[in-house]
């Protein structure tokens, strides 16, 4: 029996041997003409069912009935089935599960006791790593796991660990996702303590009982499914498909001058070949994947730049792609003006405030003009004075240019206006006193014009921020002297001595109206008046000293009586003095008045 097994496993392999082949021939000239083409199928999955034929031979120590242990070898071919699963993570790279069940239905035996040629079983998991191409994928992998193993002896079914390392080959001959798994040969190390156990047979008491440790190799070969590639499309049973090539240029639209970075991006070329590129159009050149356009001598407009990737010199790949870009025209700059202050005086300035900007960021140069006046410069700030123009609205004209000749204008207004000028205040005629009813004292301040004077002092009173001018004079007739001056000071010294008036708050002057009186004029602060009040003599007041205001003497007549003859008694009469009359000066008078001109008559 074991002679007939191990010719069936060697008929297997030799099989196994010769279909691989062919094969072997056609993915040699698979991969003469792809070149190890990424773009052959990469599923993401694969399952494999199949026959298997296991060789396990070793060492194990059976325990006689005595209690010793004589060393034994074996060899025991196996038949059976073996199950795997595959998922890949990567291209080449996955994680694998395998089963494997021999002869677990032929002679098992007791479960106590074994039989001296059952069943077994494994379960493993670990890496698989792959090279797949269009008809062939070869591989390897490496599994871990555990074995339940029965015998070889009368051993029952024990558990231990199994190690499985090998490799394999699938055929795929139509392209199609079922294949052939042509054969895939492992070496498996198991090992297994099932200790001591009792059995009956032939109404003897037996003790059975190993360690051993078994070296096997395992063939097996079968159907493999594969699942829908997601690293490359499935494709066809004829000549690899030709490279694909896509184009992209960074950035998509410039201005003359910024460079254009474009990138051809291959895919189905062979990494152990040389790919050669070629580049056209727009003035791209170079000899890699990567070219880099020069855009400076280039208008405004869409260009278009192509290339073409050659891999392989008796049987080339050839692939080619196109990317566009955009040179557009540059944009003119912007500007805003803004005067500060809007209105000056002559004297003062103002700061003309320049914004610009460059849609392209170029340097910019600005220029001011006004209409009037003066502008200096200051990159982008100006100063504006009036240097002499007439007051009015002046208009700022400005522009700004950048590097490429590309300018734009703006303006701003402001206002030259003349200095406020304030018109000086002017004196306010009060009332005049006439001193021409008195023949006798022509200088002297009458009762009669005490109530023009008393008015004149409320006045006084009244604005004491105000001064007074006393202004006396003198008709023609009255011949030379100092009656006008003498006027004047003497009514000046009725309102400080009668009515309590500032002496410093009176001037006293001599005028040229030709009159017999005295006019008063309230002089307000800011007055000048002399103005207002022309022709006018400053009285000097250390020579023209005030007359005391003394009542005329008393008049005696003598009235004899004829009968009696005695004296007559003294009398005497007191004549009218002069009165307050109106203001006849012809001098120039000033608008408005705090009191009449005219004197008030009093008792």
């Amino acid at each position: 029996m074991y002679s007939h097994k191990f010719r069936t496993m060697s008929r297997v392999l030799a099989l196994a041997f010769v279909a691989s082949l062919p094969c072997s021939l056609v993915a040699q000239v698979a991969a003469s003409q792809g070149k190890g083409n990424p773009n052959a199928p990469a599923p993401k999955w694969n399952v494999f069912v199949g026959y298997s034929i296991l060789d396990p031979r070793g060492t194990f120590y059976p325990i006689q009935p005595d209690g010793t242990t004589l060393p034994a070898s074996f060899k025991l071919e196996k038949e059976g089935m073996v199950e795997s699963a595959a998922w890949f993570f990567r291209r080449n790279v996955g994680i694998e599960f395998e089963s494997g069940q021999h002869d677990l239905f032929v002679n098992t035996g007791f479960n106590s006791t074994g039989s001296s040629n059952s069943g077994i079983f494994t379960a493993e998991g670990g890496l698989l790593y792959r090279w797949p191409g269009i008809h062939f994928t070869p591989y390897v992998h490496g599994l871990a796991g555990a074995a339940d193993i029965d015998g070889p002896d009368h051993e029952p079914y024990t558990w231990g660990p199994v190690i499985v390392v090998g490799g394999g080959l699938d055929w795929y001959p139509l392209c199609h996702n079922i294949g052939i798994r042509l054969f895939d040969a492992d070496y498996e190390y198991l090992h297994a303590n099932s200790g001591l156990s009792h059995g009956t047979l032939a109404a003897n008491d037996f003790v059975w009982g190993d360690d051993e440790s078994i070296n096997a190799i395992r063939v097996s070969a079968g159907l493999v499914f594969r699942g829908a590639s997601y690293y490359g499309p499935v494709v066809g049973c004829g000549a690899l498909p030709a490279p694909i090539m896509s184009c992209v240029a960074t950035p998509g639209a410039v201005f003359p001058g910024e460079p254009v970075t474009v990138t051809a991006a291959a895919t189905g070329l062979n990494p152990k070949e040389t790919a050669t590129y070629s580049w056209s159009g727009a003035g791209a050149a170079g000899n890699s994947e990567v070219v880099t356009v020069p855009t400076a001598g280039l208008g405004p407009g869409t260009y278009t730049v192509r290339s073409t990737v050659t891999q392989g010199t008796k049987n080339p790949q050839i692939a080619n792609c196109e990317a566009s870009f955009t040179v557009r025209a540059w944009e003119p700059p912007s500007l805003s003006c803004v005067a500060g202050p809007m209105t000056i005086n002559p004297d003062q300035t103002s700061t003309i405030t320049l914004t610009g900007q460059s849609p392209q960021n170029l340097p910019l140069t600005y220029s001011c003009t006004s209409t009037g006046g003066l502008v200096t410069m200051n990159g982008n700030t100006a100063t504006f004075s009036a240097n002499g123009a007439a007051a009015g609205p002046v208009t700022i004209n400005c522009s700004v240019a950048d590097n490429k000749g590309h300018t734009s204008a703006a303006n701003c207004s402001l206002a030259i206006v003349a200095p406020l000028v304030h018109e000086n205040p002017h004196v306010l005629p009060l009332c005049s006193i006439d001193f021409g009813r008195d023949k006798q004292r022509p200088t002297r301040v009458d009762n009669e014009a005490k109530a023009c004077l008393d008015a004149v002092a409320l006045a006084l009173q009244q604005h004491p921020d105000n001064t007074l001018l006393v202004v006396g004079e003198a008709a023609n007739t009255e011949g030379q002297g100092s009656v006008d001056a003498q006027r004047a000071v003497n009514t000046k010294n009725y309102l400080t001595t009668e009515k309590g008036i500032d002496p410093s708050r009176i001037t006293v002057v001599t005028g040229n109206e030709g009159t017999q009186g005295v006019e008063e004029y309230l002089v307000p602060p800011g007055a000048v008046y002399t103005s207002d009040v022309q022709h006018t003599n400053v009285v000097n007041e250390t020579v023209v000293q005030p007359q005391e205001r003394k009542p005329l003497p008393m008049r005696q007549h003598v009235h004899r009586n004829a009968a009696a003859k005695t004296p007559a008694t003294l009398t005497h009469t007191k004549k009218p003095t002069g009165s307050v009359a109106p203001a006849t000066s012809k001098k120039k008078k000033p608008v408005g008045s705090l009191a009449p001109a005219k004197g008030t008559e009093g008792p």
